[in-house]
């Protein structure tokens, strides 16, 4: 007698196995939603007091440097890292890679916050 076998035998029958995803649970949910609220609080961090580090200075008279080179800075400010913050909490609750996403975007926003340091600095 054959040995016959279906693809019912072996799961999916998609090459890669992505059908047989299993679905996220209530604390799986709860997890990604305080992963993306910190994801935020950073975003909200890095935007209004990454600038701030960049301009401080010590030995300046008042304190701070001469703002009049700080366009970049700004724009990263501005643009930079809320489309970073709002991209990586979309990406959190793609179906996957949740939590990679989470630490990628956490890791870009701190980043961020080092080159605005960086570009004050160096302005």
């Amino acid at each position: 007698m054959e040995n016959i076998s279906t693809t019912s035998d072996f799961g999916s029958d998609v090459p890669d196995g992505s059908g047989d995803r299993p679905r996220r649970t209530a604390a799986d949910w709860g997890w990604l939603t305080v992963l993306a609220l910190g994801v935020l609080v950073v975003g909200f961090f890095v935007a209004g007091l990454g600038p701030l580090f960049a301009i401080a200075c010590d030995s300046c008279q008042d304190g701070v440097r001469s703002p009049h080179h700080f366009y970049l800075l700004i724009a990263v400010a501005w643009y930079g890292v809320p489309l970073t913050a709002i991209g990586t909490v979309v990406g959190i609750y793609l179906p996957r890679g949740g939590g990679r996403v989470g630490a990628i975007g956490l890791g870009v926003l701190v980043a961020l916050l080092f080159v605005m340091v960086l570009i004050g600095r160096l302005a």
